[in-house]
């Protein structure tokens, strides 16, 4: 199981390839990825890891801040020997890129940040809020069964309604733990950018949907104005949901690598 600074990577694509790193949002899987993977491995090194205390990677339980996650792609990119990457990240994981720009502006080339923001949106804090309750008071497969409503549009959530259902017992088994699952949730809470974001000197592509119900549309705007139009483009997918680089993988996939590749 290949493995660096604890943390548990996969990669696809050839090495001659520009190095792509791709962090996952709440759920901290590099499985998130796997629609893209084969599209974006046309044209570069992917790699794809968990997030420390999730998944493969080391379950202890961990600074779960964002800047301490920040540290731990540093540390993926020294143990691999990689100079300068490129990276997309989806919610959480575009927080971790953004910083991972501000305190390694050497190290990150093009962002791609999916359904992120600069400051909690109180939609956000709402269904935080509404997840962390059905964990405390129904448990952790009460939590799973409502996490895809968070995530997908409701046809898109009926047209795979067999496939969830049969990945539930996989998430159940690779489930983190209550206290780590709270301490990302509170990580991601406390990220603010608003202070830092207009001093980051990274090309930043801002993917959004519309129809993402756990964080509007309007906080990819909001970071666009904060980094300026000379850094920052919006990408503003009609439908999609919050995991729109899943339910619309094929128009995710010509907007990014457009954009990364530019």
């Amino acid at each position: 199981m290949p493995e660096a600074a604890g943390l548990y990577y996969e990669t696809l694509g050839s090495p001659a390839n520009p190095p792509l790193i791709l962090s996952s949002g709440l759920g901290g899987s590099a499985a998130y990825w796997a629609p893209n993977i084969p599209a974006l491995a046309e044209r570069f090194h992917v790699i794809a890891y968990d997030h420390r205390g999730t998944g493969r990677s080391d379950r202890a339980l961990p600074d779960a801040r964002v800047g301490a996650m920040a540290r731990d792609v540093l540390a993926l990119l020294d143990a691999l020997g990689i100079a300068h990457a490129d990276m997309i990240g989806h919610a959480l994981g575009g927080h971790v890129a953004l910083e991972l720009a501000r305190i390694a502006p050497g190290r990150t080339g093009r962002l791609v940040v999916i359904n992120g923001w600069a400051t909690l949106d109180p939609q956000t804090e709402r269904c935080f809020d509404v997840r962390l309750a059905l964990l405390r008071s129904a448990g952790v497969r009460a939590y799973l069964q409502a996490q895809p409503l968070f995530l997908f549009p409701a046809p898109w959530l009926s047209d795979h309604d067999s496939e969830l259902r049969a990945e539930l017992d996989a998430h159940l088994a690779q489930w983190p733990g209550d206290a780590t699952v709270e301490a990302r949730i509170a990580a991601v809470r406390a990220f603010d950018a608003a202070d830092w974001l207009p001093t980051l000197a990274s090309h930043v592509l801002l993917v959004c949907a519309e129809d993402d119900l756990l964080v509007p549309w309007t906080r990819s705007v909001h970071m666009a104005r904060l980094l300026g139009p000379d850094l920052a483009q919006v990408a503003r997918f009609s439908h999609g949901g919050h995991a729109c680089n899943v339910t619309e993988a094929d128009r995710f996939h010509r907007t990014a690598l457009a954009f990364l590749e530019s």
